[in-house]
């Protein structure tokens, strides 16, 4: 079993910038590949961003060039760094632990609220 709690959520205004946190408890972290992902109202939760135990990281084309995700497995925490959001960013924002090969997630956090205003 995996706990995790994000963080970092909030509002801003189109082309500002956040960071999202995801702190995990209860499994060895350097050894868990992990995932964001997001939910608008209304659609379903897609896949944002990852990064694998080796830190290879992959991203949703709809923010490539704009999102980085990290990782500290000293802080047990994995980040996501969204710069110039835009309104259509707007989603709760949960962490996940995912399956290495093919990013299926396995446990997830209670999400993070998103909102950017234009």
């Amino acid at each position: 079993q995996v706990q995790l709690v994000e963080s970092g959520g909030g509002l801003v205004q189109a082309g500002g910038s956040l960071r999202l946190s995801c702190a995990a408890s209860g499994r060895t972290f350097s050894n868990l590949s992990m995932g964001w992902f997001r939910q608008a109202p209304g659609k379903e939760r897609d896949f944002v961003a990852a990064i694998r135990w080796s830190s290879s990281t992959y991203y949703a084309d709809s923010v490539k060039g704009r999102f980085t995700i990290s990782r500290d497995n000293a802080k047990n925490t994995v980040y996501l760094q969204m710069n110039s959001l835009k309104p259509e960013d707007t989603a709760v924002y949960y962490c996940a632990t995912i399956l290495w090969n093919n990013f299926t997630p396995r446990y997830w956090g209670q999400g993070t609220q998103v909102t950017v205003s234009s």
